[in-house]
């Protein structure tokens, strides 16, 4: 079984940074694409960022600029700086992961990850 494991979030002031981080362990080949959604009260979960295996990155308009994703291959980690916080930026952040390839003793698979979430909190 593939298990991610998000850590860094908490209450920060507006202005202020927080940095994510999201591990995946439990058999691991490879991973396809890592990222970040956040889901708000009473709206639906949106992508922040995502990064390639090679590195590309693709970021929602709404955070250009303030936040940055990274990723260590060998550690199968991905992380999200966030600077520049805002209160609209509040929400649970969850960390995905797609394409991953496990060895296991039935066979080589295939499959999409999602970890359990981290709150994020912006307010003076």
């Amino acid at each position: 079984q593939v298990q991610l494991v998000e850590s860094g979030g908490g209450l920060v002031q507006p202005g202020g940074s927080l940095r994510l981080s999201c591990a995946a362990s439990g058999s691991i080949l490879s991973i396809n694409a890592m990222g970040w959604y956040r889901q708000a009260p009473g709206k639906q979960r949106e992508l922040v960022a995502v990064i390639s295996r090679s590195g590309y990155t693709n970021y929602a308009d709404s955070v250009k600029g303030r936040f940055t994703i990274s990723r260590d291959n060998a550690k199968n980690t991905v992380y999200l700086q966030m600077s520049s916080l805002k209160p609209e930026d509040t929400a649970v952040y969850y960390c995905k992961a797609d394409g991953v390839t496990r060895a296991t003793s039935g066979g080589i698979y295939d499959g999409d990850y999602w970890g359990q979430g981290t709150q994020v909190t912006v307010s003076s």
